[in-house]
C-alpha cells in the first residue's frame, strides 16, 4: 500500500486573504470556502472529465488555508518553488509577485544563487527559481 501527496497546509491569520492571493500569483481557483479552511487547486481541475480522466495518483495537489492564533515568527521548515516555464523572465516574474505584496526576504542564500527568496503577504517564505521546462 502506499499513500499519494493530496495537499499542502498553509497556517495563516486570514485564510480567505492568503487563498486569495496564492489563487491570484498561481493563477488557481478557490474551490472550497469556510471559516476554518479554504482550499485552491489550479484551474485544471475544473476541466470537463478531469477526475474520471486522471488517475488520482497523477492529479496535482491543491494549497490548503487554516487559521491560526499566532502570526509567524521563524523561517519556515518547508516551502514552494515556484518556476517560471523556460521562456518566462524570472526578473519580470519577481516584480510582478513583488507588486502583488510579496516581499524580498534574506534566509542566509547568498549572492551568486539562482533562485529569489519571497515572502508572501503573511511570511512564508518561497522561492522563485530559473526558468524551466521541467
Amino acid at each position: 500500500m502506499a499513500l499519494r501527496w493530496y495537499s499542502v497546509v498553509v497556517d495563516c491569520r486570514d485564510p480567505r486573504a492568503l487563498a486569495a492571493w496564492w489563487a491570484q500569483v498561481l493563477g488557481w481557483m478557490t474551490v472550497f470556502e469556510a471559516d476554518d479552511e479554504v482550499v485552491i487547486v489550479p484551474q485544471h481541475f475544473a476541466d470537463e472529465g478531469y477526475f474520471t480522466r486522471v488517475p488520482p495518483r497523477e492529479r496535482g495537489q491543491g494549497l490548503v488555508f487554516v487559521p491560526v492564533p499566532e502570526g509567524k515568527t521563524v523561517k519556515n521548515r518547508l516551502h514552494i518553488d515556484l518556476a517560471p516555464e523556460a521562456d518566462d523572465d524570472q526578473d519580470a516574474e519577481v516584480q510582478r509577485l513583488l507588486d502583488a505584496g510579496a516581499r524580498r526576504v534574506d534566509v542566509g542564500q547568498g549572492p551568486d544563487v539562482t533562485w529569489v527568496v519571497l515572502a508572501d503577504p503573511e511570511g512564508n517564505e518561497f522561492c522563485v527559481l530559473s526558468p524551466r521546462d521541467l
